[in-house]
């Protein structure tokens, strides 16, 4: 009861009328911010830091965490209607969206994913308010051990992730990987594979990688063959789900939402390990994985509510330790120490009016995102009537504009060209591009946390396996490193059966 009574505090503090505002603003901002390639909602939140002086706090927070959980909804719409994701957590829905997009159906994936991350944003809020002290120490029985095996999960299972050539899926990761180990050594400091460039010290981000490989690419491949669209009908009725979508993907958002929840509260995880874990374990438990890749309904859902189920709950660890779950939540910390309160576990007792307010806007912003996205499907959809030849020099633009706003420099403008030249080659190749970005973003986790592991052990590889946690990961790590195989053996012993059965019926006719 006191969980409650302290939640309608924080209503009464939300529906104040300047609150209310700057929900609106801050879920609009984030929508807009999610829409263009290459910004982010943590870019976006830290660019409009200095907006937030004068405010008081609890306003100051409720925007910011709009732009964050806003970004995450409009990072969708990109990704569906022209295969570019707006930042690394809309990779996975970028896989079957804009594949649903080009069958005619970019409607009914931007309204499973409005609806998915609505469902999925509103449960994650109400666990948050319920269960984060118990899941906050949960959150801190994660180690380095188990930082390093999650990490490691979620670039093996990219050998499942695709439709294609499990191994080339594993060279599209291990591509990603090299390019992470450009810059400098995370634990001791020193430059690694920068060939004496200074522009490469800091490393590759993944905003150029993202958008060289996913956008510039489709934008060459787009040159040498007519794309042809079937025009999208932009009536609102038609943008509402069928019963049997509805029925295809609900198992899909609850899925999701709960992994999704759970990732977030590890720090460091984030959103995009929700989104990739999400369409992995969904494609495993559905009845038709051959759709996965192609256009699947259900896989934009799952997605789609692991990443904002993830934006919400990374909140947990940050309001009660003061550990950052993801790097929106880093700016949301930074803006704390701004306004001059001290982040911590005796942050929900000092300052509970912030706190409940905070998690009372959430339940607020979703509601505006959801009432705001639906109407306005036909209208993003719509874009689809434009020939591509005409959205192709307003794609390049954009993306070209958001590889330089992230760190104004033109070397990221280079990069990103680059990248679309190897993602490119890529298609070409049937290599899958979504392991890169991945692995990519994975890697730091990764590489810090194994090295940690190996210094706490001294070099022994039993810390991976010591605490029951990390063992159960250990087993899933090799279990996506064997099933493939295992995959791949089965198809061909049913190959070499089918063989004499077909020269039987040969022979018999």
């Amino acid at each position: 009861m006191d969980v409650l009574a302290s939640l309608l505090q924080g209503f009464e503090v939300a529906l104040t009328p300047t609150n209310l505002l700057f929900v609106l603003i801050g879920v609009t901002l984030g929508q807009l911010i999610g829409v263009l390639p290459g910004i982010g909602p943590s870019a976006g939140m830290a660019l409009l830091l200095p907006v937030t002086f004068g405010l008081e706090p609890v306003t100051a927070l409720v925007m910011l965490s709009g732009i964050m959980y806003g970004g995450m909804y409009g990072g969708t719409l990109t990704s569906v209607l022209v295969n570019v994701p707006g930042e690394a957590a809309s990779v996975m829905t970028a896989v079957d969206g804009n594949q649903l997009a080009k069958q005619g159906r970019a409607g009914a994936a931007l309204s499973v994913a409005a609806i998915g991350s609505f469902l999925a944003g509103i449960a994650a809020v109400t666990a948050l308010v319920f269960l984060t002290p118990a899941l906050s120490t949960f959150a801190l029985s994660f180690s380095a051990p188990e930082y390093f095996l999650l990490a490691l999960l979620g670039i093996t299972a990219t050998a499942s992730m695709g439709t294609g050539s499990p191994i080339k899926a594993m060279i599209g990761a291990v591509l990603g990987l090299m390019v992470a180990l450009v810059g400098t050594d995370p634990i001791q400091g020193t430059s690694r594979l920068t060939f004496g460039s200074l522009d490469l010290l800091e490393g590759i981000d993944f905003l150029p990688v993202a958008i060289g490989i996913f956008g510039i690419a489709e934008i060459l491949v787009s040159m040498e063959q007519t794309q042809h669209v079937e025009p999208m009908k932009t009536r609102l009725r038609d943008m509402w789900l069928t019963a049997k979508d509805w029925a295809e993907c609900r198992m899909a958002v609850l899925r999701g939402g709960i992994i999704g929840f759970f990732i977030g509260l590890m720090p460091g995880a984030g959103p995009t390990v929700a989104a990739l874990l999400a369409y992995v374990v969904e494609k495993k438990a559905s009845k038709h994985p051959e759709r996965f890749g192609r256009g699947a309904l259900d896989g934009v859902a799952a997605a789609e509510s692991a990443n904002n189920a993830a934006a919400h709950g990374a909140l947990v660890p940050m309001l009660a330790l003061g550990i950052p779950g993801s790097a929106s939540t880093a700016v949301l910390l930074a803006a704390l120490v701004l306004l001059g309160i001290r982040p911590g576990p005796a942050l929900l007792t000092e300052q509970s009016d912030l706190v409940w307010g905070l998690i009372a806007s959430m339940f607020i912003g979703n509601v505006f995102l959801l009432i705001m996205n639906l109407p306005m499907a036909p209208i993003f959809a719509s874009v689809l009537r434009i020939p591509y030849s005409y959205l192709v020099p307003g794609i390049l633009m954009i993306s070209m504009v958001g590889a330089y706003a992230t760190s104004l420099s033109l070397f990221n403008v280079g990069l990103t060209l680059f990248f679309g030249v190897v993602g490119y080659g890529m298609i070409r190749a049937d290599i899958p591009r979504a392991p890169v970005v991945l692995a990519v973003v994975l890697a730091q986790l990764m590489e810090t946390s194994l090295r940690q592991s190996l210094m706490l052990s001294e070099g022994s590889l039993s810390i991976f396996v010591q605490r029951p946690l990390s063992a159960v990961l250990a087993l899933l790590v090799i279990a996506s490193l064997v099933l493939p195989i295992f995959n791949a053996l089965m198809s061909r012993r049913a190959a070499r059966r089918a063989q004499p059965d077909a020269l039987i019926s040969n022979s018999s006719d």
